[in-house]
């Protein structure tokens, strides 16, 4: 059963405010992944305390000191979005599932992944530094090295 909509609407907003689009679909997230001229940032949401106190923190930070941005960002959210997350996580070819998670595409090819345990216990900072240093790794690069 899905978390109720009122439980994660503060969460989904986090990410929304900072221009990240929200695919609640599996036909959003493939129209995103396989229709974006450029690099498509993909981030599996979650309720879990690494996603609140470090990874959405750290997206905003990103993007608040990185002059290189995907060209497009979008959300799904674990535990509440299924079939959308189930076709996230469908792209994230040879990792296994987990949130929060994010993940960078181009022409629907993985370039780069940063799984739970990429996140989970590091400030909003650490995360800000590396996803900064991935923007600039996939930034029209369609030959980045998956992490």
């Amino acid at each position: 059963m899905p978390y109720p909509e009122i439980m994660i609407h503060g969460m989904r907003a986090e990410l929304a405010q900072l221009g990240v689009e929200e695919t609640k679909t599996s036909e959003a997230v493939k129209e995103a992944v396989e229709n974006t001229d450029g690099t498509v940032m993909v981030v599996v949401n979650s309720v879990c305390g690494c996603a609140a106190g470090g990874v959405r923190p750290g997206i905003a930070m990103a993007f608040a000191n990185s002059e290189v941005k995907p060209d497009r960002a979008i959300t799904v959210f674990a535990g509440a979005d299924i079939d959308a997350t189930d076709t996230a996580r469908e792209y994230f070819t040879g990792y296994a599932p987990s949130s929060p998670s994010i993940a960078f595409l181009k022409n629907g090819r993985l370039l780069k992944m940063f799984e739970r345990r990429d996140l989970e216990g590091r400030p909003p900072f650490v995360i800000a530094e590396s996803l900064v240093e991935a923007f600039r790794e996939t930034s029209g690069n369609a030959e980045a090295v998956t992490a």
